[in-house]
């Protein structure tokens, strides 16, 4: 099925890498105008570049989305000369795996990181495009994980399993205050997809990498690419009565 995204206009964070660029690019494909928005600026150019290479329509803008006014400032930006946002993806975010009965400084750091990423700027971003979003009758993707239910076999991530609580529990919110405008807002719950956010942590654990495996019942890891699927659904009007939901992309782990 194609165009299924057609006249929409998508703002997708964190989207020069990653889960991110994949969900940029699916959506492209299937007729979405889409900003690219990630503090790496030089990356959102590139991932524009591909989107445009490909005969698709695309804009890269800089954001920081842990400065509120800069997302005001962008949201301001993109309504004024692009359009009307009517999608929101929600997957910029960092991860770090400190335990927290070590250096206290560093876990104090990762705390206020993590959370200024993931769920500040959560709120932070579609706080700033609530106007166009409810204007259009919109809809919002929230990237979250199976660390929005449980701590999994990752050790040492006591920030990151909070900060994707808090994003189901921000979805729920949303979906429940929003659906009076006709904005739906929902989540996707990654397992482990491989992404430069996860690269290092991977290379440093093949052990827990393959018990994380052996209680995944596709058995193997997931690409950025598994998610598209999911984010379109959401997006598009194929999900016209859901709202307030998580779709699992987490090739079964949750189910054993």
């Amino acid at each position: 099925m194609n165009g299924l995204l057609e006249g929409h206009l998508a703002a997708v964070t964190g989207g020069a890498s990653g889960i991110g660029r994949a969900i940029a690019r699916g959506f492209a494909a299937q007729g979405a105008e889409v900003a690219v928005l990630d503090a790496n600026a030089a990356a959102a150019e590139a991932v524009c570049r591909e989107i445009l290479g490909a005969g698709h329509k695309a804009h890269a803008i800089a954001l920081d989305v842990r400065d509120r006014a800069m997302c005001a400032a962008v949201a301001d930006r993109v309504t004024a000369t692009i359009g009307q946002v009517s999608i929101l993806v929600n997957s910029a975010g960092i991860n770090r795996r400190n335990p927290f009965t070590g250096d206290r400084a560093a876990v104090d750091q990762d705390w206020d990181d993590i959370m200024s990423v993931n769920l500040d700027g959560m709120f932070n971003v579609t706080h700033a495009f609530l106007d166009p979003l409810r204007a259009r009758r919109g809809r919002v993707v929230n990237i979250g994980s199976i660390q929005s239910f449980m701590h999994v076999r990752w050790p040492n991530s006591v920030a990151y399993t909070t900060s994707k609580h808090g994003v189901l529990g921000l979805t729920r919110a949303l979906a429940a205050e929003l659906g009076k405008d006709g904005v739906r807002v929902n989540a996707i719950g990654p397992g482990l997809i491989e992404t430069p956010l996860n690269a290092e942590t991977r290379a440093r654990n093949p052990g827990v990498v393959q018990g994380f495996l052996e209680h995944t019942p596709l058995g193997r890891t997931g690409q950025p690419e598994d998610i598209v699927g999911p984010a379109l659904f959401l997006a598009s009007d194929l999900s016209g009565y859901v709202t307030g939901g998580i779709v699992m992309a987490d090739g079964g782990y949750r189910a054993i």
